[in-house]
């Protein structure tokens, strides 16, 4: 049609359709068919009447309505909504009818009486991300609202929407009163809550089925050892298997808010594995990753994508689970304040790698303690913000700064012994009082209850390096920036120690050179010792200067002593202290 024929509107759009509609209609068509003409007859088509709508389309689960206003659509909707649970008060659990809906107000082409274009579309991808039984609304929608309904609303930020340009802001009716709805899909846990269902085998051998639930098992079993996440147990989860299922209902169903799937492919000599993480609230992909291989020895395959997805998801540095969390939408212009938000604070805050930072860290942390006692991870972490105080030179009292740390590892691990970090702190204890056993042991232990862990790992990487097993120390170290690709700089700056240890030193420039966000002493007390060490003597000088601007007291001594520079080998140490000398660092 020319474009000057094409007649255009200003409309407000409603989209609905049935959750869960193909499950309802796989246990009882017939009936699923006689409720929801029931549902239509008698509350949906005079609902819509009476507010001034018009149903322009009709899928067998599914409306799309215009109204004259936004009042007239959200009215509409809410009185729908609030209605529903009267109309399935005689239906068993599994049989009721529940609809979600979806309000745009936006430009449509209007052909023989019926709608198209973005004003349309938007509506239903809204309806898409709507909870069970919940209405959505956009942003435009919203705001043409204002105050005409006694209405709240939960401000779910900027969604991607599927072949939608632009992003939608999105904002979920709270639908209070009798029968309404207003739990969200993930009310169940206060922590980041999330079910994996069955990886599915894409493979023409319906026998390498085995390969996916063992990825899936595997990945429940690892997940699980992070005591500040809620994973549901694959029993659960299974119950998923073969069927299609919207995320939003699974997450429901599941009281999990983000859902992981993926998908397993093999050919003769190769698999391929995909995974990707789905807000359950929102239906947003939160991330994805795919993992080719060649098979040698399948198990070892299993066991190696197993650790890679849980070491993307799972660690407090950089872990997509928990920065997910952190920036859920409903926190927009607010904080949530409790015991898991003040703990992912707190990680921000010690990454700063600053006095100012490790001090605010710790109070995050002291927060996080408070309000859940058995939060053995927060109090491991005050205990860790001692030790840097000690490490980074911003303590007055060295001693009683270990002793504090000990203090805080101890009641980790009596608050939460099945948690790794306590016995990792106590690891990081041991190490900077000398005791490298105690310290390697402590690290067994902490690994016993959590392999997948690569913080752990990485600062394990450099106690071996410390306790002269260099190349140990550098094998765990390159391990962890394989398990948590979005690993912190810190593990950089901490590799290239490791690499200088090991006399690795173009390596340790590298790695010390790339650091965008970490300004330390201990970084260019390396850097100055790795320049000297090849013979770089113009850029280790300016190494140097730049540690005397940031501790015009430094000097050999203060910054290599056995707290700062924890080595084993007075070897070690000396190989250390005579680069520095090299360089132009006083005595």
């Amino acid at each position: 049609m020319p474009e000057g024929r094409v007649q255009r509107r200003l409309a407000a759009i409603l989209a609905a359709d049935v959750a869960g509609y193909s499950q309802l209609m796989g246990r009882d068509e017939v009936g699923t068919l006689d409720a929801l003409k029931e549902i239509r007859a008698g509350l949906i088509d005079p609902n819509i009447a009476e507010h001034q709508g018009r149903i322009f389309k009709s899928t067998g689960d599914g409306i799309l309505a215009e109204f004259p206003s936004v009042v007239n659509a959200v009215a509409c909707a809410v009185a729908m909504q609030r209605a529903m649970p009267d109309h399935n008060a005689d239906l068993s659990e599994d049989r009721k009818v529940q609809f979600r809906i979806g309000i745009n107000l936006g430009d449509v082409i209007v052909e023989d009486n019926d709608l198209f274009g973005d004003g349309v579309n938007v509506a239903a991808r809204l309806e898409g991300i709507a909870p069970v039984g919940g209405v959505m609304v956009s942003g435009t929608v919203r705001d043409h609202l204002g105050n005409r309904l006694d209405l709240q609303f939960d401000d779910n930020g900027e969604q991607i929407l599927k072949n939608i340009e632009r992003p939608v802001r999105a904002y979920a009716v709270r639908l209070e009163g009798p029968g309404a709805n207003t739990t969200s899909p993930t009310s169940l846990s206060d922590k980041p809550s999330i079910a994996l269902l069955p990886f599915v085998n894409m493979s023409d051998d319906r026998q390498q089925d085995y390969f996916a639930d063992g990825i899936t098992e595997n990945v429940i079993t690892g997940l699980s050892r992070f005591r500040d996440l809620f994973v549901i147990a694959s029993n659960s989860t299974f119950a998923y298997k073969g069927k299609a299922t919207k995320i939003q209902d699974a997450s429901r169903e599941l009281g999990a808010r983000y859902i992981l799937e993926g998908s397993v492919q093999r050919s003769k000599d190769r698999v391929r594995v995909t995974a990707q993480l789905i807000d359950g609230k929102t239906g947003r992909h939160l991330w994805a990753e795919r993992y080719d291989r060649g098979i040698d020895d399948i198990f070892a395959v299993q066991d190696d994508v197993t650790e890679r997805i849980i070491g993307s998801l799972a660690t407090a540095h950089g872990g997509r689970l928990l920065k997910a969390w952190q920036e859920r939408p409903e926190l927009a212009g607010t904080r949530n304040f409790q015991a898991l938000d003040y703990f992912v604070r707190g990680m921000e805050a010690i990454d700063r790698n600053t006095k100012e930072g490790n001090q605010r860290a710790r109070e995050l942390f002291l927060k996080a303690g408070e309000l859940d006692p058995k939060f053995g991870k927060a109090f491991a972490k005050v205990a860790w913000t001692h030790m840097m105080d000690v490490v980074d030179g911003f303590s007055e009292n060295p001693e009683s700064s270990l002793a504090d740390a000990l203090r805080y590892a101890n009641l980790a691990i009596e608050r939460d012994d099945a948690d790794a970090w306590g016995h990792y702190a106590l690891a990081g204890h041991c190490l900077f009082c000398g005791q490298y056993e105690p310290a390697i042991a402590a690290f067994h232990r902490a690994f016993d209850l959590n392999p997948n862990d690569a913080d752990i790992l990485m600062d394990y990487g450099y106690c071996l390096s410390c306790a002269g097993r260099t190349s140990e120390g550098l094998d765990a170290a390159q391990k962890a920036l394989r398990l948590n690709p979005r690993y912190p700089e810190w593990y950089v700056q901490q590799l290239g120690q490791i690499y200088y240890d090991s006399r690795q030193y173009h390596e340790a420039v590298t790695a010390l050179r790339s650091l965008k966000t970490i300004d330390t002493v201990y970084r260019w007390l390396y850097l100055a010792a790795s320049h000297a060490a090849l013979g770089n003597m113009i850029e280790a000088t300016e190494a140097v200067e730049r540690i005397k601007q940031m501790d015009p007291s430094a000097t050999i001594v203060s910054r290599t002593g056995p707290q700062m520079t924890p080595y084993k080998n007075p070897g070690d140490l000396e190989h250390l202290r005579e680069n520095l000398r090299k360089a132009g660092l006083p005595e």
